[in-house]
């Protein structure tokens, strides 16, 4: 089995590069935002990081093709870059230091594409986590100075912390009712949103998150980052990977409990 090693250490120079961009804009009063079909916003760092991205991957991985979410899909082949450029954008304009960017390596296998590497970093927070297939999880500055991390051992419903990102989400899929019961089931609730919450549940101080609606690029750099970790990554409907457009996050041991309240017809 491939090791991996290379392209991570590719995805934390890609990290790094994208890291200066959207640091260098991010507060700027002149930042240009512009809404995109889906009522969601784009600035220009978003695409300056993204094209960033592509054009060091077109050097180093020419072989390789690129699912962004800004410019789409570029190239064919069993090896897939997926890049979110900022995903928080809505925190990212607004001054708001919750935003990431997300880089992950997908390959095909006889079921799809699978995370393979991942990389999430969030330059505000000076935090960034990684992870590649059988080689665990881990979180630091750099590959330098890493710990390892793992998920929590928590058993019981009753003990566990549920991170999310919003209700709406919940509400306009008529879904709200299953959430709001986990909610009451579990010991305490927050809605820290976007990457953060499944970066939480990878280290141990956050035992289940879910969310309602999501892109490949907003999911497979969690899903590996949280399953290296020993945890599980499925949509709501328990299908394992970041292929459900929705997603469920947890230290394993409450999976199957996550998903009664929030599968699809709980």
């Amino acid at each position: 089995m491939p090791d991996y090693l290379d392209d991570l250490r590719l995805a934390h120079v890609l990290a790094d590069a994208a890291d200066a961009a959207t640091t260098a804009r991010f507060k700027a009063l002149d930042l240009k935002v512009e809404t995109k079909p889906d009522m969601t916003p784009v600035s220009e760092a978003d695409k300056a990081a993204e094209e960033l991205i592509r054009g060091r991957l077109q050097h180093a991985r020419p072989r390789d093709a690129v699912l962004g979410e800004e410019y789409g899909v570029e190239g064919t082949g069993p090896r897939r870059w997926v890049i979110d450029p900022i995903d928080g954008t809505k925190n990212y304009v607004r001054g708001v230091p919750v935003w990431a960017t997300l880089i992950s390596l997908m390959e095909e296998d006889e079921e799809g594409y699978q995370p393979v590497v991942g990389v999430v970093s969030a330059p505000a927070l000076g935090r960034r986590w990684w992870a590649a297939k059988g080689h665990g999880a881990f979180t630091g500055r750099d590959l330098a100075s890493a710990t390892r991390i793992h998920v929590s051992r928590v058993g019981r419903l009753a003990d566990a912390s549920f991170a999310y990102s919003s209700l709406t989400g919940w509400e306009e899929r008529n879904r709200l009712d299953g959430f709001l019961e986990l909610s009451r089931r579990v010991w305490r609730t927050r809605a820290y949103g976007d990457f953060w919450p499944y970066m939480m549940v990878a280290e141990g101080s956050v035992d289940i998150c879910a969310e309602p609606e999501l892109s490949l690029w907003d999911m497979a750099a969690n899903a590996i980052i949280v399953t290296e970790a020993g945890g599980a990554f499925t949509g709501l409907d328990g299908r394992p990977g970041p292929h459900s457009g929705d997603a469920a996050a947890s230290n394993g041991l409450l999976h199957d409990e996550l998903l009664e309240y929030l599968a699809p017809g709980a």
